[in-house]
């Protein structure tokens, strides 16, 4: 895949972007001269490398940082994130181990969708939406089988945010949407939306937006937008606009920025990047 992807964009220069932010301690941290490493940054530093087919360099130490980090003052989408990299990493039984701790924070049973929820993997504080979708990828990680009564209380969680062909908190948009349709997905309930196909734009711009009729493109909604259409078993109509969008957001460091004008690397915004050129490469 790795080469694949080398054909459209510098890797090269993406690995030593990745490289150069990996710390002592086992973690990564996108500012490079800051030691601030988090899980966020690692759990993408982790996806980068399972994307391209590499191992993760002195993963150990990663595998140690990670399980560490995971803390009861840690968010749930921290958690989870934890817990996904861990097992990532082949580290599956670290990474159970840790499902007591998400469920202190997350427990459907108990009606507690994120307990204070605090830090957003997007912007902000998390939605209990974000927070679903990232606790439901903790248990696909480690073939967490919840019961039908836990199942029964998510789903009907998630119906709470349908808002017409979408979900959203006051309007659908591309990320919750998708986020809701994975977590109904991963739950045995399959559901169709055109949303993302209203969200795409072609032409000179290329990419996905949160919203139909709107602009700039963004790598996160087209991101989301692509992994959506592929869930439904459709394609986006513009894949060479959006493949040249994509290759656009790479910036001199190596890293990739969110849209045209915002011009900030970090690890979230490369492995959207890459994960979402790889989609659209095996459509081409």
């Amino acid at each position: 895949m790795g080469s694949k992807l080398s054909r459209y964009i510098n890797l090269e220069k993406v690995l030593e972007y990745i490289e150069k932010r990996r710390h002592e301690d086992g973690g990564y941290c996108f500012v490079s001269q800051l030691a601030d490493t988090n899980i966020n940054d690692t759990y993408y530093a982790v996806k980068i490398y399972s994307l391209l087919g590499m191992e993760v360099p002195e993963k150990e130490k990663t595998i140690e940082f990670l399980y560490n980090s995971a803390q009861m003052q840690t968010a749930a989408v921290g958690v989870a994130m934890a817990i996904e990299a861990l097992s990532i990493l082949g580290a599956k039984d670290l990474a159970r181990d840790k499902m007591n701790l998400l469920f202190e924070k997350y427990n459907p049973l108990e009606n507690k969708f994120a307990v204070g929820l605090g830090g957003s993997e997007e912007f902000g504080t998390a939605t209990p939406l974000e927070a679903t979708y990232w606790v439901m990828k903790a248990m696909n990680a480690v073939n967490y089988k919840p019961s039908e009564e836990m199942k029964n209380k998510i789903i009907e969680f998630v119906h709470k945010f349908r808002i017409g062909d979408g979900y959203g908190v006051t309007h659908p948009t591309t990320t919750m949407t998708y986020q809701a349709l994975y977590t109904l997905s991963s739950l045995g309930r399959k559901e169709d939306t055109r949303h993302f196909e209203l969200c795409e734009v072609c032409g000179d711009w290329g990419g996905f937006t949160e919203v139909p009729n709107s602009l700039p493109p963004y790598i996160e909604p087209t991101f989301y937008a692509l992994r959506g259409l592929e869930l439904l078993g459709r394609k986006a109509r513009c894949i060479k606009a959006h493949i040249r969008f994509i290759r656009s957001l790479q910036n001199q460091n190596g890293g990739f920025r969110r849209s045209y004008e915002l011009g900030i690397s970090t690890f979230q915004n490369t492995y959207r990047a890459l994960a979402s050129l790889e989609v659209l490469l095996r459509w081409v």
